[in-house]
């Protein structure tokens, strides 16, 4: 899973309030402001681990959860420039755990009082996706610089909306955290594409399939949770996400789902039906015309789990539930292992390039808000289709 899809398992719905106006901010904010706007182009710096120029972009973390402890909080410590100041967790309480287990200076107990801070300019959202949109807005508003966990809305009129947002403070900073499973291929499924190595792009073949039996009496989490979740499911849009890096967008959806756990328990032990598919099989064109499927699932037990398959005129390229990459061309009796050194896959280092990017030292690449608008365009498309049964055209949405 991404390193954004576990997030915030402590966090739970706060209070709703109005997004906070626009006010003045402090001149050291305006400075780390302003100071993004001459984005340099080019290759991203190595990890700039001790060489600090001076004074630290504050952070403040609204929904420390789990993952946010495993994760982000360590990738912002790492960054020479970085300092976390405070936490916003569902009570004040939750946050001075967090705070006292990672010696941050400030605990709040609401995202309001965080926001409200002058001394923090930046804020890491880690809540789960149907605080998103709300939570974006306002931080922007309060003047701040976002970085906000996948996945990036709960549909894609909100993602939008928090485009629009981030488009309305271009001295600002709005980056998503990417998906991280698909690091290790990223590179050279990328360079091989490139180098022409199948040819003519023919069909694709995906499968993220889990390996157990239906959890007939399964906890009812946030991913099951369409209130909490909106119409995302399973790890969609992040396959999605990688397979843009890899082919580009598509033109069109047809899916099909089903509901194979249709009550969970809550946190009460009382059963609630469930509206968020366990089973999905899409099918989507290339803008080359390429047919790709796709299939994802909770419910398969005993199955060959994750796969990809990429087939061209000229050569066929796998990836195995190991994240090894073999391929073969015409001519070729079998596939054989393709070099992938791990000095040559792409790393996680999100934090640091949300840093850098403040700082004016290199551009967001993964993600930006237009990217989570289009798998959250997708993921609707999906959701849209298997409800209508037709093909949905993703320039219609």
């Amino acid at each position: 899973m991404s390193a954004s899809e576990n997030e915030n398992e402590d966090h739970e719905q706060q209070g709703k309030a109005e997004a906070m106006g626009s006010r003045p901010t402090m001149k050291r904010r305006t400075f780390l402001s302003s100071a993004a706007l001459p984005l340099i182009a080019g290759v991203a710096p190595a990890s700039l681990r001790g060489q600090s120029s001076g004074a630290p972009v504050r952070v403040g973390i609204v929904g420390a959860g789990a993952n946010v402890r495993a994760v982000q909080i360590p990738g912002f410590r790492r960054h020479p420039d970085c300092e976390i100041l405070a936490v916003a967790n569902r009570s004040l309480e939750s946050s001075r755990r967090v705070t006292s287990e990672f010696n941050i200076p400030r605990a709040y107990g609401s995202w309001q009082e965080l926001l409200a801070d002058d001394d923090i300019d930046a804020v890491l959202i880690g809540t789960w996706p149907y605080m998103h949109l709300e939570l974006t807005q306002a931080t922007l508003a309060a003047g701040k610089h976002v970085l906000c966990q996948a996945r990036m809305a709960n549909n894609v009129a909100e993602a939008r909306q928090m485009l629009a947002a981030a488009n309305a403070h271009p001295e600002l900073i709005a980056q998503l955290v990417p998906t991280s499973t698909s690091y290790a291929i990223d590179n050279v499924l990328s360079r091989l594409l490139a180098e022409n190595y199948v040819g003519e792009l023919l069909s694709v073949e995906v499968q993220r399939l889990r390996r157990g039996f239906a959890d007939l009496d399964g906890e009812l989490d946030w991913r099951h949770n369409i209130q909490f979740s909106g119409l995302n499911a399973m790890n969609m849009g992040s396959t999605y996400e990688s397979m843009m890096r890899w082919f580009g967008p598509g033109d069109d959806v047809l899916a099909r789902t089903s509901i194979h756990v249709r009550r969970r328990r809550d946190n009460t032990g009382q059963a609630q039906a469930v509206a968020i598919p366990d089973h999905v099989d899409v099918l989507y064109a290339l803008a080359g015309g390429a047919q790709v499927h796709m299939r994802f699932s909770e419910t398969t037990g005993l199955s060959a789990g994750n796969q990809t398959w990429i087939h061209g005129t000229e050569g066929t390229i796998h990836v195995d539930p190991a994240l090894n990459v073999l391929a073969g061309r015409r001519g070729d009796a079998a596939l054989a292992p393709v070099a992938n050194p791990r000095s040559q896959q792409a790393n996680y280092r999100v934090e640091e390039e949300f840093i850098n990017a403040i700082l004016g030292r290199e551009p967001v690449r993964l993600n930006t808000f237009d990217i989570g608008v289009a798998y959250m365009a997708w993921t609707e498309a999906v959701h849209r289709s298997a409800d209508s049964g037709t093909l949905v055209r993703l320039d219609q949405l």
